[in-house]
């Protein structure tokens, strides 16, 4: 079992700049993919942002793409997310995931692992 905690999350204007991490404990040793998922007021959790533990391959949602970064720090088991240009349309609670499923997955069913949830608001 994988522990995630989030931090980072707070009230940024639009246009601004605000950078996610997750810290990661416990039995990582088979997590593939770690990712970062998002659910804003009266919508769905959707996919944000993943990346495969051994190689680094991040992959995300087309609607944050050339503005979020997914990174991993492998000594620190931490997944960072850079998010810049921020709209306050990013406004949501978002959550950091860990998953064994040995793809690249969007599913928030492959991901067995989640943090408690940092909410970033973003002002117009």
């Amino acid at each position: 079992q994988v522990q995630l905690v989030e931090s980072g999350g707070g009230l940024v204007q639009a246009g601004g700049s605000l950078r996610l991490s997750c810290a990661a404990s416990g039995r990582t040793g088979s997590t593939y993919t770690m990712g970062w998922f998002r659910q804003a007021p009266g919508k769905e959790r959707e996919f944000v942002a993943g990346i495969t533990w051994s190689s680094g391959s991040p992959y995300y949602t087309d609607s944050v793409k050339g503005r979020f970064t997914i990174s991993r720090d492998s000594a620190k088991n931490t997944v960072y997310l850079q998010m810049n240009s921020l709209k306050p349309e990013d406004t949501a609670v978002y959550y950091c995931a860990a998953g064994t499923y040995p793809f690249m997955t969007r599913s928030q069913m492959n991901f067995g692992s989640w943090g408690q949830g940092t909410q970033v608001t973003v002002s117009s």
